[in-house]
């Protein structure tokens, strides 16, 4: 069973991948929704053996087919995918033959190839083909940073606050930590949960970081979380029934 993740996966899908060729079914596969459904398919050449420029994707829950995943430029968290379900790749697939010689193309021959994923992106203006999408998507980023940096000398160690994650209950709970963890870009507040909605005990990748009790804490981005007069919440045997 593969470790629990000590921090919030809202973003990601865990999804089982097939493909028109064969039988075979590629368990267990996480992915960021915020992926473009062309940078989804360049990530599905090396496990299926298709090729991103021809490739048609198709959404199943279990044998029924929800949705065709033609856009290639939308997010592939745009459609209704959740964890469990598979993605089935239609292609024309290359044969792969053991002890035949390696067959490679020069830079040359092929950007000439009108049938590969450079020439499908760059006819489509696509990922970094696409100046005016690379710009946007570096202002972004930066202004991201920016907000997350303003945030983060905002806050206080100890305060109240609150936090809301897509796919998450909105939960509350004291900020324990802020800044970055080891092994992950940008920086986290680390937060201690009134209850045990959490995915960790205050410590990520081996390193502790404040205490609580397992599945109280976790590490959140700083826009997830709102820092304000928020009591912990009280409960009688009044409020059961």
């Amino acid at each position: 069973m593969a470790p629990t993740s000590s921090f919030e996966l809202s973003d990601i899908v865990t999804i089982n991948i097939s493909n028109s060729q064969n039988d075979t079914v590629s368990f267990e596969r996480k992915y960021s929704r915020a992926l473009k459904i062309f940078e989804f398919k360049a990530k599905l050449e090396p496990i299926t053996g298709g090729n991103a420029g021809t490739m048609r994707l198709e959404l199943y829950s279990g044998d029924k087919l929800l949705a065709k995943l033609d856009d290639d430029g939308q997010p592939l968290g745009s459609y209704p995918i959740e964890d469990g379900m598979r993605v089935h790749v239609v292609d024309q697939f290359q044969c792969i033959q053991e002890n035949v010689p390696k067959f490679e193309l020069s830079q040359e021959e092929y950007d000439k190839k009108a049938d590969s994923l450079r020439s499908f992106l760059k006819k489509n203006k696509l990922g970094k083909y696409n100046a005016e999408e690379m710009a946007k998507q570096e202002e972004d980023r930066k202004r991201q940073e920016e907000e997350d940096r303003c945030k983060l000398e905002a806050t206080t160690i100890g305060a109240r606050c609150r936090v809301t994650a897509k796919n998450n209950p909105v939960r509350l709970g004291t900020v324990m930590y802020k800044g970055p963890v080891d092994g992950k870009p940008g920086v986290f507040i680390g937060v201690k949960f009134d209850e045990p909605l959490g995915v960790n005990d205050g410590s990520a990748n081996g390193k502790r970081y404040f205490d609580c009790g397992p599945k109280y804490g976790s590490f959140v981005t700083p826009k997830a979380v709102e820092v304000g007069d928020f009591p912990p919440e009280e409960f009688s045997l009044d409020d059961e029934l």
